[in-house]
């Protein structure tokens, strides 16, 4: 199913340099599956040309959308699709595909799905997209392992979430805007790109407010219309390049940084001892003396620390001069990354969704193994700086969600090769 990758690095160098930041993953994917709701064209301008958008993209062909990319600007031509069910092979590739359920549902009353895959990092139920889903008025049964959903028409409803879910509200928003009647969404999720898929979907004519706090409404419509949106800059990536800046002791400086959205991770790059100043739009980073530690970081819905930020963090303590400790409170096996960094000679002890790392003077380059997409990021910021060469393997888990990242590394004077 996928190249078997490795990227090796030659540690030791301080990355110095500029680098401008892709746009953003996790705001890309729903606003792809919200497209199907159109029956017509969606460009999405600044969209990254990662993995899991080629996934994505994959999909909406087998469903029958036109695509075509210009550079990074990607065109979504969804006036003829027909199918409505997505089978296994393209459902497990990753677990956002569940929310184009809400979209297809939206067009065509009906839809079907193959129980969709995911990372390794722990649990994520798709309970909440389902029972919301139920409460618009759909019927949905789980036979020969896929999940067939149908409606006479999805009917405006207020749904209280158990929990707070990004994904489950973005199913919910998009479902919402072709039902009948109006939606309130209640207990939602307040990432920024629920904000930007918000935008979106009022870019194509649907009326929706609220979003960024816990209380969204949707007000259903008939018709969209054709839209162009351009995409928001990558807060992790932002956030794990300035991570390659501290870990390496170098200076940055980031094209076009999301700022208002890094303020947790700011705050902790702070506590390290890294600076930043805003000149003319542009983050200039001094990480020359980040080597402090984190006595305690604690990850956190937004706007707190950000859990995808956790494992490029913990590379970076593990380099601190003294005791860091870690509590992950939001994906229970989120510290795979942790025995690779001990085979680099890291000193980690790990105690259910705690981590505490003792900063060791040097890592030492070898072998080590990506087990998911934030921890082989977290890998290759070690091997930055460790001493040698390191070698990543698994590294299309790295390119679910960063572009290039080995050209970005070479712009910074870094030394990166992937090998096939």
């Amino acid at each position: 199913m996928f190249d078997l990758k490795s990227i090796r690095i030659q540690g030791g160098c301080p990355l110095n340099g500029t680098v401008r930041i892709q746009g953003s993953k996790n705001a890309a994917l729903p606003m792809m599956a919200a497209a199907v709701l159109h029956r017509g064209t969606t460009v999405l301008h600044n969209c990254p040309r990662i993995a899991d958008v080629s996934f994505m993209e994959k999909i909406l062909r087998h469903l029958g959308a036109r695509t075509s990319w210009k550079e990074n600007s990607l065109s979504l031509d969804c006036s003829c699709l027909q199918n409505t069910s997505i089978p296994a092979e393209y459902a497990c590739q990753m677990r956002c595909s569940i929310i184009l359920l809400g979209a297809l549902l939206g067009r065509f009353g009906r839809g079907a799905i193959a129980p969709p895959g995911g990372c390794v990092i722990g649990k994520r139920p798709v309970d909440l997209h389902l029972s919301a889903l139920e409460a618009m008025g759909v019927h949905i049964e789980d036979e020969n392992e896929m999940l067939k959903a149908s409606t006479s028409g999805l009917k405006g409803r207020i749904i209280c979430f158990s929990r707070q879910s990004v994904g489950a509200t973005e199913h919910g928003m998009i479902a919402a805007v072709l039902a009948q009647g109006t939606t309130c969404l209640e207990n939602c999720a307040k990432e920024p790109e629920i904000v930007w898929l918000a935008e979106f979907l009022k870019g194509m004519g649907a009326s929706v407010t609220g979003a960024g706090t816990k209380r969204i409404c949707i007000r259903g419509t008939e018709k969209l219309h054709d839209s162009e949106f351009t995409i928001p800059p990558d807060r992790i990536v932002a956030g794990t390049y300035l991570c390659a800046a501290a870990i390496t002791r170098g200076r940055i400086c980031l094209e076009n940084p999301p700022v208002s959205e890094l303020s947790a991770f700011l705050g902790i790059y702070g506590k390290m001892g890294g600076q930043y100043d805003m000149v003319g739009g542009k983050l200039i980073a001094d990480a020359s003396r980040a080597d402090g530690p984190v006595t305690r970081l604690e990850t956190e819905v937004y706007p707190g620390f950000s859990t995808d930020l956790q494992s490029p963090v913990m590379a970076v303590l593990t380099l601190a001069r003294g005791k860091s400790h870690i509590r992950e409170n939001i994906f229970e096996d989120r510290f795979r990354t942790a025995q690779e960094l001990v085979r680099m000679g890291a000193h980690i002890r790990l105690n259910g969704r705690d981590a505490y790392i003792d900063g060791v003077k040097r890592l030492a380059g070898c072998k080590v193994k990506a087990q998911e997409l934030r921890g082989g990021a977290a890998l290759i910021l070690a091997g930055l700086a460790a001493q040698g060469e390191t070698c990543v393997e698994n590294f299309h888990l790295v390119e679910r969600g960063y572009e290039r990242i080995q050209e970005d590394i070479a712009a910074l004077g870094g030394r990166a090769v992937v090998e096939e």
